[in-house]
């Protein structure tokens, strides 16, 4: 029988990576939506901070183990930000393209060298709400800010993150590569080692 996980996220995209990827432990991963969880006030001031309010929250109110993650982009020239802000960058109900041309305006005129960038991703599993010794993972991608936008995969920052490996943005490439090179990708694949040990002992 399967165990039941909470995702601390109504995003499907992400309940389905989660799934395809915990799918060999007998675990089936549900979003905490599902379980009427309301989203809880992301108060940390980083993103393992704010990764465990999310886990915490979804755990205490469902009564099972949590996953949660908290992500950003991260650019040198403005002292990191977005950061813990990415998504919020030109305020509240900013869309992706608000947030790009908040940061298309603050990198104007700046030279390549100097808009270096990367996108950050810590995942936090937590085996009930008071667990105190929560697996912490974390996957870093690092890139460059474009001046213009390129690509229609992806998004958020993806159409102006350019990946030099692959001579391309994030938004032009396939989601099958994406997986393989980003922070989230990264994190993931730590957690599924970690939890091969753990689990499988």
């Amino acid at each position: 029988m399967k165990q039941k996980w909470v995702l601390a996220t109504g995003n499907q995209g992400k309940v389905k990576e989660m799934s395809e990827l915990l799918n060999s432990f007998s675990i089936e991963v549900l979003p905490q939506n599902q379980f009427n969880v309301p989203d809880v006030p992301e108060t940390g001031t980083t993103f393992v901070e704010n990764a465990i309010i999310k886990a915490r929250h979804a755990s205490k109110l469902t009564g099972l183990p949590a996953i949660a993650d908290d992500s950003g982009l991260e650019v040198d020239f403005i002292n990191g930000q977005p950061g813990i802000y990415s998504a919020r960058y030109a305020g509240e109900d900013a869309s992706d393209q608000d947030n790009i041309d908040k940061l298309l305006s603050k990198l104007k005129g700046i030279s390549p060298e100097q808009r270096k960038a990367r996108f950050q991703c810590v995942l936090v599993y937590m085996r009930h709400a008071l667990d105190p010794t929560p697996v912490i993972c974390q996957g870093t991608w690092e890139g460059v800010i474009t001046e213009t936008q390129n690509g229609e995969q992806g998004f958020g920052y993806d159409p102006v993150f350019w990946v030099e490996g692959e001579q391309m943005t994030s938004a032009q490439l396939t989601k099958q590569r994406k997986s393989e090179l980003s922070h989230r990708g990264k994190a993931l694949s730590q957690l599924v080692n970690i939890l091969k040990a753990e689990l499988t002992g």
